[in-house]
């Protein structure tokens, strides 16, 4: 069999990394053995990154409802424990949402909360 060289993978392999590199500062944009180690180190901050993203919403939404809850006379934990007794079953994006856009809703669902415990 004839022989088989690597200079058209290996040319494949350094053009990918090099194009994902491309913006990097210095020579991690040019040189293929920085550009590697910039690439690969991004990437572990990319998936670190998807995973504190629903971390920090969920934080946000729950400072949201807080702070209307509070408007409406009402601690955060109260208020979701109310509403857990009364049956409503409304996530906090939701919540956070209703909080910012229909404050009479919101209001509504405080009082319910209330009534309920």
């Amino acid at each position: 069999m004839a022989r088989v060289k690597g200079a058209m993978m290996t040319r494949k392999r350094r053009k990918s990394v090099l194009k994902a590199a491309k913006g990097y500062w210095g020579a991690k944009s040019k040189h293929f053995k920085m550009a590697k180690q910039a690439v690969l180190k991004s990437g572990n901050y990319a998936f670190a990154g998807r995973k504190l993203k629903k971390r920090d919403f969920r934080s946000l939404w729950i400072a949201r409802i807080s702070a209307a809850a509070k408007a409406n006379g009402m601690n955060y934990s109260t208020f979701m424990h109310g509403l857990k007794v009364a049956g409503i079953d409304l996530n906090r994006k939701m919540l956070s949402e209703i909080a910012i856009a229909d404050k009479a809703a919101f209001s509504a669902l405080c009082e319910k909360a209330k009534a309920a415990l």
